[in-house]
């Protein structure tokens, strides 16, 4: 199960505090449904990464923080108020986040195109002057625009044998948050961060595969009738669509998306998108 940044951190939003509740909202989602499925919990870090790059790149003096230690720091932050939330709801079940680094190409393409949203929404006059003092790739989203970055395709996860152990172990498992910390290999196989955000949809995906889940489930802040009215750009929903068909191209039983407060009727089959071999 794939929770959308967005879902945890609504548009326009930016508080803690509101994050933390929108955290024990999707928690108690996700705990009415441990009972009878077993659950793999990822989530997104868009608005989230994108907020603490914003507070990196404003500290005088300091250069910025790189992308994969802030999406190392987030996929910290937010998997420490989800398994909080979740202990919350379920004091009787073991629930286990892990830092989960993934290994991309140094030379993947999507270095020169950036597509991935972070950060939050901006009117389109203030997103042209961020991007014209900060450097930045900027792209519409929906009716506003936001910062977009490079968003590699996800090659292996590495930890993938930790989570197997605890899930195993009967652990409610939080990994591969933001799609995980990106990682690349130089000549002599040494492991070194790269300047991007993976896309957290193709990253469960892939995890998905691996484990043989019988289903993928993409949650979001996205209801049914805005998603008919969408165009799919590469950075948005784009990425959920191709989650869905990769997953079942590679022997999934059933992928779905749809909004985080219809979780238990898209468990079921009865509500979101459904998607099937």
């Amino acid at each position: 199960m794939a929770l959308g940044g967005n879902a945890l951190l609504l548009r326009g939003e930016r508080d803690a505090r509101t994050q933390d509740h929108n955290v024990e909202i999707a928690a108690r989602s996700v705990a009415g449904l441990v009972a009878d499925h077993e659950v793999i919990l990822t989530h997104g870090n868009g608005p989230q990464v994108g907020l603490l790059a914003l507070r990196s790149e404003i500290l005088d003096g300091m250069p910025p923080l790189p992308l994969d230690v802030l999406g190392a720091e987030t996929e910290g932050m937010i998997g420490y108020v989800l398994e909080r939330a979740l202990r919350n709801e379920l004091p009787d079940r073991e629930v286990a986040t892990l830092l989960t680094e993934v290994l991309v190409d140094a030379n993947d393409p999507a270095f020169a195109t950036p597509t991935k949203f972070v950060g939050p929404v901006y009117e389109k006059a203030e997103a042209q002057e961020l991007a014209a003092a900060r450097g930045w790739s900027i792209a519409p989203d929906g009716e506003y625009y936001r910062r977009v970055v490079p968003s590699p395709e996800p090659l292996a996860i590495l930890p993938l044998p930790s989570i197997r152990n605890l899930v195993d172990g009967g652990a409610l498992v939080i990994c591969a948050g933001g799609g995980g910390v990106p990682v690349a290999q130089d000549g002599g196989d040494r492991l070194h961060g790269v300047e991007a955000v993976i896309d957290k949809d193709l990253t469960a995906s892939a995890l998905a595969t691996e484990l043989k889940a019988d289903a993928l489930v993409m949650l979001t802040d996205v209801t049914a009738a805005e998603l008919r009215e969408m165009s799919f750009p590469a950075g948005s929903m784009g990425p959920k669509i191709e989650a869905a068909c990769r997953f079942i191209e590679n022997g999934g039983e059933r992928a779905a998306i749809g909004a985080l407060d219809d979780a238990a009727a898209i468990v079921a089959g009865a509500g979101g998108t459904q998607v099937h071999s």
